[in-house]
């Protein structure tokens, strides 16, 4: 019965895989056919020959710190917009203010950057303000539930403590709850940084600007050179990103 049972799940995906094939209509004897893989072949190479004038270069680097500031401008919205957040979140002001905050934050982190920031063209105009707003739309749901689990499983001892010695509320959780969950929010906020400079190159597909925008002008003038260096440009970027990231949270979070 068993063999049945597997015999008949395999069946159900070939036929899947046959049914997707003729319902998007792909002819691979096109995709496969004689002379395909040499034009496919030339266009790649032509892209191993990137534009380094010193022009192309100049606006590249123009490009490449418009990204990194929209990447960590968004990064840093969504930490501040998370945080607020998380706090009704993680039921610190009732059971309507926690269930209302986490609807809050799954509508944020529903919708994907991209769609954000098509939205945020319209609102606020092309450019790298409308991609860190998308990003801190979107990052602001991811860490805004981040930080709720985070604070309802901190220890509540050393913030009663300071209440009970007649601390606010705000004192409690500034001096008492926070330094011990330090270590574990930055280490979101940088994981989501990392994650937000590659989405940040190519928001500017949508108009967002960046090397995403650089990028799509390129691509669309068949310009292979030029669209070579910017996608080295990403390439570096997130290199220099990533070992930013991973220096601070050796010297911030590990320690």
């Amino acid at each position: 019965m068993k063999r049945v049972i597997d015999l008949a799940i395999v069946l159900a995906l070939l036929a899947a895989v046959v049914g997707s094939f003729r319902y998007l209509g792909l002819d691979l004897q096109a995709l496969l056919g004689e002379g395909v893989g040499g034009q496919m072949a030339d266009y790649a190479l032509r892209f191993l020959r990137p534009d380094l004038g010193l022009e192309h270069l100049q606006a590249v680097g123009r490009g490449a710190l418009e990204t990194l500031a929209m990447s960590g401008l968004g990064t840093l919205l969504a930490a501040l917009l998370g945080l607020l957040l998380a706090l009704p979140a993680a039921g610190r002001f009732g059971w309507p203010g926690k269930a209302l905050a986490r609807l809050l934050l799954n509508a944020l982190r529903a919708i994907p950057e991209l769609v954000w920031a098509a939205l945020m063209v319209l609102a606020a105009g092309l450019g790298p303000n409308a991609g860190a707003l998308a990003l801190a739309a979107h990052t602001a749901g991811v860490l805004g539930r981040l930080f709720a689990e985070a604070l309802e499983n901190a220890p509540p001892e050393p913030a009663d403590a300071i209440r009970l010695e007649g601390g606010s509320h705000l004192a409690a959780f500034c001096y008492g709850t926070l330094p011990n969950l330090w270590p574990q929010l930055l280490a979101y906020m940088l994981y989501r940084w990392e994650n937000n400079i590659r989405m940040a190159s190519v928001l500017g597909f949508v108009g967002a600007g960046g090397l995403g925008q650089m990028l799509y002008t390129t691509l669309s003038l068949f310009q292979e050179r030029q669209a070579s260096t910017v996608i080295l440009a990403m390439l570096a970027l997130v290199l220099l990103v990533d070992a930013l990231s991973d220096r601070m949270r050796q010297r911030w979070v590990r320690a």
